[in-house]
């Protein structure tokens, strides 16, 4: 076995054209190992110590995050909490503390679990990928990037260097929230996003919605923006809630059934939509969402 450090995105993506793995935080990567799910790889290259890949950058058009951000950074960054919440919300959420100020954002999108607490949120906010090899780069679609569960459409030789977010829209809030059993340690039974922009009579003029844990990736539920516009928030939820469970392809495991999840993630759309819609309309609901509406154990 191998284990080099990279101090540059090229000495990086040298190393991945050789056959190497990256690792940062490495919570999925060696909990995987761990639990029998695979064997850690031959070779690795850590990517933790590379200037320029753990920032937020708020610009012209829109922001940056660094894949080496961590959960515990997102959730109190003033561009994320401020413009992109449901991010802050579901890094919020993510883990322990320990895992959230050692996991990234990159790993989690990256690891292309359907559970994943921040797929949501970045899907709603329309966040897109950028892959980076020895060769040129490419940017993706999340929607393009996640082919199943726990796997990508990035090759073996490209690194994830970037997470585009379009810029932040007046009038717009975003949430995420997950049902949960326990406060910590918890992997989402069922998780959804919701981003809302309100017209000025305080009705919804767009919005999308976006699921986590109900389908083999995070899926973004059809036909949102011509059923909930010109509704008032709260019949916007009951209208989501039923898209949400109709749309959704649950499996059933040792945490839920199927039937369960399904109607379940109608109830966590139904109060991602609404909670989007007050922050829309200016409220200030603390992060993470279900902290401030009481979902979760006390």
């Amino acid at each position: 076995m191998s284990f080099t450090i990279a101090a540059t995105v090229d000495e990086a993506l040298a190393a991945l054209a050789a056959g190497a793995r990256p690792i940062a935080g490495g919570t999925d990567l060696v909990v995987g190992a761990r639990h029998g799910k695979a064997p850690l790889p031959e070779d690795l290259v850590a990517i933790d110590r590379i200037e320029g890949l753990a920032q937020v950058e708020l610009h012209g058009s829109g922001a940056t995050l660094g894949p080496l951000v961590s959960h515990a950074e997102l959730m109190t960054d003033p561009v994320v909490v401020g413009s992109y919440t449901a991010i802050a919300d579901a890094a919020a959420l993510v883990g322990s503390p320990s895992t959230r100020h050692v996991g990234t954002i990159g790993g989690n999108v990256m690891n292309g679990s359907p559970a994943m607490d921040t797929g949501a949120p970045l899907v709603v906010l329309g966040a897109q990928a950028e892959l980076r090899s020895a060769s040129g780069s490419r940017t993706v679609g999340l929607d393009e990037l996640w082919t199943g569960p726990g796997q990508t459409s990035a090759r073996d030789d490209e690194l994830l260097v970037a997470l585009q977010l379009p810029p932040a829209r007046e009038h717009c809030g975003s949430a995420y929230v997950r049902l949960e059993y326990r406060r910590a340690m918890e992997i989402a039974v069922v998780g959804a996003a919701a981003g809302v922009t309100l017209a000025e009579d305080g009705t919804v003029a767009s919005a999308a919605v976006a699921l986590a844990a109900v389908a083999p990736t995070i899926l973004a539920v059809d036909g949102v923006d011509q059923a909930l516009a010109g509704l008032m928030p709260d019949a916007a939820g009951v209208a989501v809630a039923e898209l949400a469970s109709e749309q959704a392809s649950p499996i059933s495991d040792l945490r839920a059934s199927d039937t369960y999840r399904r109607h379940c993630i109608g109830v966590m759309a139904k109060r991602a939509v609404v909670a989007a819609a007050r922050r829309a309309a200016g409220e200030q609901i603390a992060v993470p969402v279900n902290r401030s509406i009481g979902i979760g154990a006390a």
